[in-house]
């Protein structure tokens, strides 16, 4: 079975979501599943359909929050000794060769990435590009208009 790299904070925020699904939303559903039958006939129960179909987009997300728990790979960066190198993790300062614009990003898991939050995907092209390198090192990377060329500027484990 494959593991799926997690942070520590990407795992709180998956239990806290399941926790609240477990204990909130699934009784609120099953109580108004409870409440639209006491209406009566079923086939024509908008409440009812509706009810149904949230139970179930509920139980599929407790289902698929498990399964990415199950098969997470856990990794606290702050517990890994600093070498410079870019791993999963790691908060990575990068300078635009072209524009020396600044850009600092997060590699985190799939679930967590956020671009408004700067948290990449470790499966991005930018962090793809990145792993492996070292404080120092320029990358190429390729986007959708072309490439641009970073230089790798501070590796920090935070």
């Amino acid at each position: 079975m494959q593991k799926f790299p997690m942070t520590i904070e990407g795992e709180k925020a998956l239990r806290t979501e399941l926790q609240q699904l477990k204990t909130v939303e699934r009784p609120k559903v099953i109580a108004a599943i409870a409440e639209a039958r006491e209406h009566g006939d079923l086939k024509e129960n908008a409440e009812y359909h509706a009810a149904r179909e949230q139970q179930g987009f509920i139980e599929g997300r407790i289902q698929d929050i498990e399964g990415k728990l199950s098969n997470a790979q856990i990794i606290d960066i702050k517990t890994i000794p600093h070498t410079g190198k870019v791993i999963f993790g790691v908060t990575v300062t990068l300078i635009n060769c072209d524009t020396d614009a600044e850009v600092v990003y997060r590699i985190v898991g799939d679930d967590e990435a956020d671009i408004k939050q700067n948290r990449i995907s470790v499966s991005s092209p930018i962090a793809r590009a990145l792993i492996g390198k070292e404080e120092g090192d320029t990358v190429v990377v390729q986007i959708p208009s072309g490439t641009v060329e970073y230089e790798i500027d501070i590796v920090k484990h935070v």
